[in-house]
């Protein structure tokens, strides 16, 4: 399969790391880069928090000098605070690549009238990913969607048409609603939908990838142009070598053993102390053991001090207790990690779907939050 092309940018194989919260950090997009080659992007950030110079967005927004393409996912619902957001990205920060966010469906974001919630507003959806666009110059504009706030309120076509009319490089659609959020089954048949109707630039499907195999079948079922991978890779790293092999033709390797993926976390569990010092380090791998042992047999004891751990030493004291011939349990290869919420009534502006060709961004709908 031919490299996925974003501007100036070759993804091969054609594979990218969905932004995620509190988890695609400068620790894990380094840990998930030793397994393949891809697409590594930031945690979400929000365009007025860039702009107002918030401490903990710049932090966000930093990267590693070993990172071969600088990804960033970006947030607004207002044209001139992305437009400018966008400038500094590229003129100060140097970012490779701008994805921009229209896919949360989280309530404190939705209700803001951002993420999934925003495409509603086309006027407005076209101002601000054309302001991105514009900003950006020669660097990569791409833009994520979900099918819509809901059933009734289907808005991927339309808005997949805007963004290509507008100039973006690509499109990724999570093929769920916002209602939805992560309940049911991605609905890929909305991918192949979305690649039929944007023609000019490449179409990315994510939803319901937990295997190498779910990515061949994706694309021979959709024709879309690459994947995007969320929460198959959380806990497993390993599934971008998965990838990487499947892409390439290659027969994909045994998952590893309980004690390869006790090494992993402690690589991990560093990464993270190098990137923000151990007391927030180890506090933000409590999240990352119960996903690395998913299926395992170890017990609840060991799962429980494991999620209370302060220090290194005691992560390495208890990892050293476990039993590093245990196999893989297939059976966890499909395990659900992460969000498993939904379906929810959407939260959303009050008359924000009465007020569709309104152009007017929402009053106080740029927060000072990122990585929601």
């Amino acid at each position: 399969m031919t490299a996925l092309k974003l501007g100036t940018i070759a993804v091969d194989p054609p594979v990218v790391l969905a932004p995620m919260a509190g988890v695609t950090n400068i620790a894990f997009r380094r840990l998930c880069r030793t397994y393949g080659a891809g697409l590594y992007v930031s945690e979400m950030i929000t365009a007025r928090a860039l702009v107002e110079g918030n401490a903990k967005t710049l932090g966000m927004a930093a990267f590693g000098d070993d990172e071969p393409v600088r990804s960033v996912q970006l947030c607004s619902v207002d044209p001139e605070v992305m437009g400018t957001a966008v400038r500094r990205l590229v003129t100060e920060i140097g970012v490779d690549h701008i994805d921009l966010n229209f896919g949360c469906p989280a309530a404190k974001v939705t209700r803001q009238g951002a993420g999934a919630a925003l495409p509603v507003h086309r006027a407005l959806f076209r101002s601000i990913v054309g302001a991105a666009v514009g900003a950006a110059g020669t660097v990569p504009v791409t833009v994520k969607l979900r099918i819509g706030v809901d059933d009734a309120h289907a808005t991927f076509i339309e808005s997949g048409r805007i963004a290509e009319d507008v100039g973006v490089a690509a499109l990724t659609l999570h093929a769920r609603t916002a209602e939805q959020l992560y309940s049911g089954s991605a609905r890929w048949a909305a991918i192949a939908e979305l690649k039929a109707a944007v023609t000019s630039i490449p179409v990315l499907g994510n939803g319901d990838l937990w295997e190498a195999a779910d990515a061949l079948a994706m694309l021979a079922a959709t024709g879309c142009d690459g994947v995007v991978v969320g929460r198959g890779c959380l806990g497993r790293p390993w599934l971008f070598r998965d990838l990487a092999d499947a892409f390439n033709g290659r027969p994909v390797q045994t998952p590893p053993s309980l004690g390869e993926i006790t090494g992993m976390m402690i690589t991990h569990a560093e990464l993270l102390c190098q990137a923000f010092g151990q007391d927030l380090g180890v506090r933000q791998f409590r999240k990352h053991s119960g996903w690395y042992l998913t299926g395992f047999p170890v017990g609840s004891a060991i799962r429980r001090s494991l999620a209370q751990a302060s220090t290194l030493a005691e992560l390495h004291a208890l990892l050293d207790q476990l039993d590093p011939t245990l196999s893989f349990p297939r059976e966890a290869m499909r395990m659900a990690r992460g969000h498993t919420n939904g379906p929810r009534p959407v939260h959303l502006p009050s008359g924000w779907l009465d007020t569709v060709d309104d152009p007017t961004p929402p009053e106080g709908g740029d927060v000072l939050v990122s990585g929601g």
